[in-house]
């Protein structure tokens, strides 16, 4: 299956989630408050952010490293790799670290109302829409312009792919930005105002 099969599957379950949530309400929420998988839950939240988070952030320093090398082929081949570890790595622990997190908010109390949870997850929403709004548009560019780079004879990059791959390691940062403080929120837990209470 291609890349931007497995992304649009893995959005449209995301996507689908969402909507069922929205229609189906209670049930929904009596499927996320099963006292039993607590325990499973957790373990699969925490793997899921840690993993994705470690991916995430390790694919930009390869993407960086491999742009400083200048080499056609590394850059290829890595922005390749990491774009077969998105769909393939990224996808599925999104949806489990979300589908994880939310039984955990569910058996916590209402997640508006939980200062460090609702802020948290905001925060999660806001670097989904980062990648969402900024990186798939860019990963379309780049495939395309990759493409061109592979047909042709010339050793060297064409500038434009690496002014894209460029702006994707900021948009990266950008993204994951957001995740580490979420990953700190997730471990300390503050006592801040939630965001049910912004608009008070």
């Amino acid at each position: 299956m291609k890349t931007k099969h497995v992304l649009a599957l893995f959005l449209a379950l995301m996507a689908a989630l969402i909507v069922l949530a929205l229609i189906f309400r209670e049930g929904f929420l009596a499927l996320l408050d099963q006292p039993a998988l607590l325990a499973h839950a957790r373990f699969v939240h925490i793997a899921a952010t840690t993993l994705f988070f470690a991916n995430a952030a390790l694919g930009m320093v390869w993407e960086a490293r491999s742009l400083k090398s200048g080499r056609k082929e590394t850059i290829l081949h890595t922005y390749d790799t990491v774009a077969w570890l998105d769909a393939r790595l990224s996808s599925p622990l999104i949806v489990l670290s979300l589908v994880s997190g939310l039984m955990l908010a569910v058996a916590s109390g209402d997640l508006w109302r939980i200062g460090w949870l609702s802020n948290a997850f905001v925060l999660f929403l806001l670097s989904g829409v980062i990648w969402v709004a900024s990186d798939i548009p860019t990963q379309y560019k780049v495939k395309r312009l990759t493409a061109a780079a592979r047909e042709s004879a010339d050793d060297a990059i064409p500038s434009e792919l690496v002014r894209v791959l460029k702006l994707r390691l900021w948009v990266g940062l950008a993204g994951v930005l957001p995740l580490v403080a979420v990953l700190a929120l997730m471990v300390y837990r503050p006592d801040i105002r939630a965001v049910a209470m912004w608009f008070r």
